[in-house]
């Protein structure tokens, strides 16, 4: 009995960008799987029997002969060899935490500075076992990564409440944004477009050297705001190079390889995030590793709830709550302050309350 080659290809490009690969290799994977998924009924077994599978635009070797196992019934050897090296296991709290997300906070799509539609990212979210994505693409100063107008975000929201339809029963994608706080504080989209939004997740993209008096008035202001729900990668730092599956206009070579933290006073702002019931972003990106640890165990100190996001901006980045969850776990951040193991009704009622506070 053949086996879903579509599906194998889908799962390799998966397990590549999880592994961190080159973004060439997740490319080709997964443009074969969409050049293969739009051909009419029998073409692709017919092509496989005929050896014309490489005849299609961006089907090469390795991809043709996945699909020829894949056809065959077997499971190909490329993502058998994937699967056996896939990683050593969390440690039990780390593996606890993960096991209690019920979703992720921050993730990015094609309509800003993601490789992916929301339908993959979604679908991918559903095969890790979460009940809920939020989704928060850039908003509009930030154009480099094509953030969205007011326009875009409202013709998003329809799209959003279309999809969730034809999702799988149990499951939604919620509305949200990451926002740009900008130099005085204030959030870089109208107020009653953040009023409709399930989640908001702020974070600082530009000024990121500013003195550390201003960079702390900038981020008292933004978590005072009602429409704020998570402070997003607080420290801005950048560790490494970005990784893989990174492939949108925000993602450029002449981008840094690294990136010192922005000065703030920490204790303030999360005594600030405590005060105001906002909650703190482990960012789980290789890269980002924002805050650093010695910060998670301020803001756990000063009172804070956090949310473990991925930041994702391509399917196989949405398996990284692990790392976030390794890093929340040596620092003794326990589930029940951590917002995104609430059901989804519950987050929303969370956010919800800042609004009117």
């Amino acid at each position: 009995m053949s086996r879903d080659p579509v599906a194998d290809l889908r799962r390799i490009a998966f397990l590549l960008e999880r592994a961190n690969e080159a973004t060439y290799r997740v490319r080709a994977f997964r443009s074969a799987a969409t050049t293969l998924a739009a051909l009419p009924a029998g073409e692709l077994a017919e092509r496989a029997r005929t050896g014309k599978l490489t005849e299609l635009t961006g089907v090469g070797d390795v991809t043709a002969r996945c699909v020829v196992e894949s056809l065959a019934g077997e499971e190909p050897v490329y993502l058998r060899r994937l699967a056996a090296t896939e990683g050593t296991d969390l440690d039990a709290a780390a593996t606890d935490l993960r096991t209690a997300l019920r979703g992720d906070c921050h993730t990015h799509s094609d309509w800003s500075d993601g490789g992916s539609p929301i339908e993959e990212m979604a679908l991918a979210a559903v095969e890790l076992g979460h009940e809920y994505l939020v989704l928060t693409d850039h908003s509009p100063r930030l154009k480099v990564a094509r953030g969205l107008t007011a326009d875009r975000l409202r013709r998003q929201l329809d799209h959003v409440a279309q999809l969730n339809d034809a999702l799988p029963e149990g499951f939604r994608v919620l509305t949200g944004i990451e926002v740009d706080i900008l130099a005085d504080g204030s959030l870089d989209q109208d107020d009653d477009l953040l009023a409709r939004l399930d989640v908001v997740v702020g974070s600082v993209h530009s000024g990121l050297n500013d003195d550390r008096a201003k960079m702390t008035r900038r981020m008292l202001t933004a978590v005072a705001n009602p429409h704020l729900d998570v402070l997003g990668h607080c420290t801005g730092r950048m560790v490494s190079s970005r990784p893989a599956g990174v492939r949108g206009p925000g993602d450029r070579a002449h981008r840094p390889r690294t990136r010192p933290e922005s000065d703030f006073d920490a204790d303030a702002v999360f005594a600030a995030c405590a005060e105001h019931g906002k909650a703190v972003e482990i960012n789980s990106r290789p890269e980002r590793q924002d805050p650093p640890k010695r910060l998670i165990r301020r803001a756990l100190e000063a009172g804070c709830v956090f949310a473990v996001n991925t930041d994702a901006h391509a399917p196989g980045q949405l398996d990284w709550q692990r790392f976030g969850c390794e890093r929340a776990a040596r620092c003794g951040v326990p589930a029940d302050r951590v917002v995104n193991t609430r059901s989804a009704d519950e987050l929303v009622a969370w956010a919800r309350s800042h609004d009117t506070a």
